[in-house]
């Protein structure tokens, strides 16, 4: 087990000398037989020594997740000999995550109590995944909004059936007095107006709450361009260039989110079935409308996925496209996406609001105006019901839209 931390012998004596022998290794077997990747391994070794440190272990016993938490932030402005990598912040989040699974792998980790309401709130989360078919972005954001009232009512009463729309207007006057501007307010009414519906067809509640959830006035257009423009877009490919599998991986991903304007979901949910090479298509189910859309392999884009398969994708069992590059290797989670795209635009210097994979679904659409596809063929491109969503992504090219609009008056 030693030789699979460090081949080092400075680290292998340190290992050995901390406390809690038995109990740290007990928990990195078990992740060596999950297949976890080396590296991991010596990162949960380390970190395993700095959390007995800080939370003065002497022997296993039960640790609240607000312990963890503040010795999490300990650990992040330690600044002392233990810290290796002087000019390297500490990271909380993989402190508190390395700690919870060592604990709970010894049953050690003392878990929080059950969310008030929370069977209401599951039966709410499932009705919208199976009933309604919603995707699963939007049932995440409807049911974290949703639990964010539930914590706050919770604290006026644990009676639930007592809930009014004065109450409603409580929450929401408090969001306000945050600072929460009106756009995100509007998706709370919105998520608040759903679950009351669906509870008042559940006698949870009594009758007519939803219908006094009113959503606040807000601006539905701006003026500011949402994506890069296509000569940014190009560079962000460029800082892909290379041969290591994450650039390969990377490159791979960037041109599906620009040229074909997938959605992060889409494209993170890529199955190797889905690309017929003998016929140069493609297919994606949509995350919104659940359908299934073929397309041409664009050159550009079948070259880099290949050569990610060939050398750059991992041997795995996995039937997706884009996998983990350490073990044990599964799909990407959705803030993998997000750093592929955000730290390339930040290195550019690209000045936007949301630097996000959605960012280069808008430059796919203002790319398809200028070329001159009409908003009917870019709803269609991109997986939309109608030409009004369009018009999110394209509302600030005033040229193009002129030239896609124009008509003659002749003959009126």
């Amino acid at each position: 087990m030693i030789v699979a931390i460090s081949p080092f012998p400075s680290v292998q004596r340190r290992y050995l000398a901390g406390p809690l022998l038995a109990e740290r290794e007990q928990y990195l077997v078990h992740l060596l037989r999950e297949g976890v990747d080396r590296k991991v391994l010596r990162c949960t070794a380390a970190y395993q020594l700095h959390i007995i440190r800080i939370l003065e272990l002497s022997e296993l016993r039960m640790v609240s997740e607000s312990e963890i938490q503040s010795a999490g932030k300990a650990w992040a402005e330690y600044r002392g000999p233990l810290r290796l990598r002087q000019y390297v912040a500490g990271a909380p989040g993989t402190f508190g995550r390395i700690a919870k699974a060592w604990l709970h792998f010894h049953g050690k980790l003392a878990l929080r109590s059950p969310l008030p309401f929370h069977e209401l709130l599951t039966q709410f989360s499932t009705t919208l995944r199976t009933t309604r078919g919603l995707s699963p972005a939007t049932v995440i954001g409807y049911t974290e909004r949703v639990k964010k009232f539930m914590l706050w009512f919770s604290e006026q009463s644990l009676d639930f059936a007592s809930v009014s729309l004065h109450d409603v207007d409580g929450y929401l006057a408090m969001r306000r007095a945050e600072g929460r501007a009106p756009r995100g307010m509007a998706s709370h009414c919105q998520a608040l107006r759903s679950f009351f519906g669906f509870a008042e067809t559940q006698s949870w509640c009594r009758a007519g709450i939803p219908f006094g959830i009113k959503s606040p006035r807000s601006a539905k257009f701006d003026c500011f361009a949402k994506g890069p423009s296509w000569t940014e877009v190009r560079k962000i490919l460029k800082t892909a260039n290379g041969e290591s599998p994450l650039l390969l991986r990377s490159k791979a991903i960037l041109l599906l989110l620009s040229i074909y304007g997938l959605r992060s979901s889409e494209v993170s949910g890529l199955r190797l079935s889905d690309f017929d090479w003998r016929s140069e298509t493609r297919t994606v189910r949509r995350a919104k409308r659940g359908d299934i859309q073929q397309y041409p392999i664009q050159y550009e884009v079948g070259e880099a996925i290949l050569a990610y398969l060939q050398l750059g994708r991992p041997r795995c069992p996995s039937r997706l496209v884009f996998v983990t590059t350490v073990r044990p290797y599964g799909p990407l989670p959705g803030s993998s996406m997000w750093v592929t795209v955000s730290k390339r635009m930040q290195a550019l210097g690209i000045k936007l609001a949301h630097k996000s994979p959605h960012a280069l679904r808008h430059s796919c659409a203002t790319r398809l105006l200028k070329k001159g596809c009409s908003l009917k063929e870019i709803a269609d491109f991109l997986g939309h019901r109608d030409t009004k969503t369009v018009s999110i992504y394209v509302r600030f090219d005033n040229a193009s839209l002129r030239k896609v609009a124009a008509f003659g008056l002749n003959g009126l």
